[in-house]
């Protein structure tokens, strides 16, 4: 039987790092990273921070908000895409109020893609939704938030277009994390039904022959470019 990813009986602390500069957010998140296993080693205000305390603690999972101080713009993401480049091992999920398309392409495009993720700070009120989200994160899968995956579904871009409305909606649960069972259930077809649909999915998108998992990301990538992955 599979561990509830939710639930942290059983399952390895994960030393994380927060960066956000909200004090009550800030708070409020430590309360919950904690209670479902990730031990926060230090809490940051700003991108500069970030960098540092990562460098000090050597952290599994780094936590942050995009728009930070000075600026209030890109700095959180700036520092996020600099410490995936330096440490490509390194878990990060970036939380954001509000879509900011380029801003997904931007963090889930460093390093081979994997173990990073872009949610609304929204999806924090559901505490174990969200602590489930970190631990795949962790685990090495790279989410996107529904409502991000939702907003792209209605962009027209090439090579997407090639896909059927069937292969961009199997796309879609796949930029969210689920796999191909979770997609057969939420879809009620069958798994064999699901893999078909990926199949067409990753040909259609000329993506090379390469290990299942890392093909799933650069399909999830070019997805979020909206252009082909060569």
């Amino acid at each position: 039987m599979r561990t509830d990813p939710a639930d942290p009986g059983g399952l390895t602390p994960v030393r994380t790092l927060l960066a956000e500069d909200g004090v009550l957010l800030r708070e409020g998140l430590i309360g919950v990273l904690e209670r479902f296993g990730f031990p926060v080693v230090a809490s940051v205000g700003d991108g500069e921070a970030l960098i540092g305390a990562v460098a000090e603690h050597d952290p599994g999972l780094v936590v942050t908000d995009i728009r930070m101080p000075p600026d209030f713009t890109d700095e959180g993401l700036r520092a996020a895409v600099r410490l995936r480049r330096e440490r490509p091992g390194l878990a990060v999920v970036a939380l954001s109020q509000y879509v900011e398309l380029s801003y997904a392409s931007d963090l889930l495009d460093t390093g081979d893609g994997r173990g990073v993720g872009y949610l609304l700070k929204q999806r924090v009120g559901d505490v174990r939704e969200f602590a489930a989200t970190l631990r795949q994160v962790v685990e090495g899968a790279t989410i996107v938030d529904p409502e991000v995956v939702r907003q792209l579904l209605r962009r027209s871009a090439d090579p997407l277009e090639r896909l059927t409305p069937r292969e961009r909606e199997v796309l879609g649960l796949m930029a969210e994390g689920h796999s191909n069972g979770a997609i057969a259930r939420h879809l009620v077809v069958s798994d064999a039904a699901v893999g078909k649909h990926v199949g067409n999915i990753l040909a259609k998108l000329d993506l090379p022959p390469d290990d299942g998992v890392h093909r799933r990301v650069q399909a999830v990538l070019a997805y979020l470019r909206g252009r082909q992955v060569r």
